[in-house]
């Protein structure tokens, strides 16, 4: 199984390991290469005989594309995606990478694109997934979710897919290293373009289905919530817990940020942040920082956990430059304090590509990535190393997305995202990961299957 396709663009490839010589071991002068064959730590008598759990834990490290490559090198190796003792030890020792995954967006609903014209039964979802660490793209299939459906949300390893059409919403959990899928029960409320919150961790699963509930075939109004959840503690509340939103909320149709036991989601006109409270089932308010001068606010979890602002700040009839800044929700709840601001140089530069046309962000761990609208150009930002870096484009997506050569990698015609409909690229943090913690409790509510077209 081959689940990642590598662009051939001009970075090195990051999970290329040098061979082992005198200068990695010693600190002596490095030979030349004639001698690097002969060297006693390439010995395979001593390689060969390392027990198979040391190499087992050894492989267990690695990130998934480079897994999937060493999957070629044996049948062992082939196999360890279907060993339980592997997998065990692998949910053990991997370590958490705080990754980005991206999805072709027709705005200004849910929509993806397809890559074929007509929508045949033969078109496919396609995800893009970023590395920050390396700036590395790679490109993931979405094989078995079937046509109407779009991703919303990504925990735990697995994406959230939600059915488009008007109705209760039919809600899909997918692995796509895997190619696993687990449908859950449909939602009781029909609803148009909800919000939905999703998080997962190593007992437990918690998903929120908010707004645009459909109080008429012709009309959708932000009036309830309905909840999801599951525990190893043997407790199950399938949409059976329901509350009501906050009067004249006004958020957009999207995703929520799960921080801490609660799911946040911008409130629009003005400017405010709804909170809701999984334990309590309540929601409330929380006024944002510098409301009236916010462009384009967006909500992250970043920051070692916590929640994220990240807004332009425009006050033009006042003294005070034009700006981007990030604000982090304290432990109290209710104050915002400035953590972060886009020097003024990479900001002109940075406005000067935006246009005012907007921007969206997500968050993840210790990065931010910032995408401006009808625009292939994106800014990543590193909390450990204060480091603002423009990000490159993704070379699976180009101007005309009916005709694309893997082969070139980035092409100079990605620009074009109006002019040729390739979409825009939206997307969540997204740890990939060969297995869920979760998946035995998912696996108690697996239904026989059924197309949802």
């Amino acid at each position: 199984m081959e689940a990642f396709h590598h662009a051939p663009i001009s970075f090195h490839f990051p999970y290329a390991f040098p061979i082992p010589t005198p200068t990695n071991f010693l600190g002596t002068t490095t030979p030349n290469s004639s001698s690097i064959n002969g060297s006693p730590y390439m010995d395979s008598r001593l390689w060969s005989r390392l027990p198979h759990r040391l190499v087992d834990r050894i492989i267990a490290f690695l990130p998934p594309p480079a897994f999937f490559k060493a999957r070629a090198v044996c049948k062992r190796f082939y196999g360890l995606l279907y060993s339980t003792n592997f997998l065990e030890l692998y949910l053990q020792v991997s370590p958490k990478l705080h990754w980005f995954i991206f999805f072709k967006q027709k705005l200004p609903k849910n929509n993806i694109f397809k890559n074929s014209i007509g929508g045949t039964s033969n078109d496919r979802i396609e995800g893009y997934l970023l590395d920050p660490n390396n700036l590395c793209w790679y490109k993931l299939s979405f094989a078995l979710i079937p046509q109407g459906f779009s991703p919303v949300s990504s925990s735990g390893g697995l994406i959230c897919f939600v059915s488009d059409e008007a109705g209760s919403k039919n809600i899909l959990l997918c692995n796509p290293l895997v190619g696993s899928i687990i449908p859950l029960p449909p939602t009781l409320r029909p609803r148009l373009f909800p919000s939905i919150g999703l998080n997962i961790t190593n007992s437990s699963i918690d998903l929120a289905v908010a707004g645009d509930d459909l109080i008429s075939p012709y009309a959708v109004k932000n009036l309830t919530t309905e909840s999801f959840h599951i525990d190893g503690n043997g407790f199950y509340s399938i949409w059976g817990t329901t509350s009501t939103l906050p009067r004249l909320c006004s958020f957009e149709s999207g995703k929520m940020v799960h921080v801490e036991g609660r799911f946040y989601c911008m409130n629009f006109s003005p400017f405010s942040v709804l909170c809701y409270d999984i334990g309590t089932n309540n929601w409330s308010k929380i006024q944002a920082p510098m409301r009236r001068f916010l462009r384009s606010p967006s909500l992250v979890e970043s920051n070692n956990g916590k929640l994220v602002l990240v807004a332009a700040v425009e006050k033009s009839k006042l003294n005070v430059p034009r700006s981007l800044r990030l604000w982090s929700l304290q432990e109290c709840g209710t104050m915002w304090v400035e953590i972060e601001r886009m020097p003024q140089q990479l900001y002109v530069q940075f406005a000067e590509v935006e246009n005012g046309q907007g921007f969206n962000c997500v968050g993840h761990g210790e990065f931010v990535v910032i995408l401006i609208k009808n625009s292939d150009k994106a800014l990543l930002f590193d909390f450990v190393k204060k480091r603002w870096v423009w990000i490159p484009p993704c070379p699976f997506v180009v101007g005309n997305n009916h005709n694309i050569d893997y082969s070139c990698g980035a092409s100079s015609s990605i620009n074009n995202y109006g002019e040729f409909g390739g979409g825009e690229l939206h997307g969540f943090g997204y740890d990939p990961r060969l297995a869920a913690p979760i998946g035995a409790l998912l696996d108690q509510l697996t239904l026989p299957f059924q197309s949802f077209n």
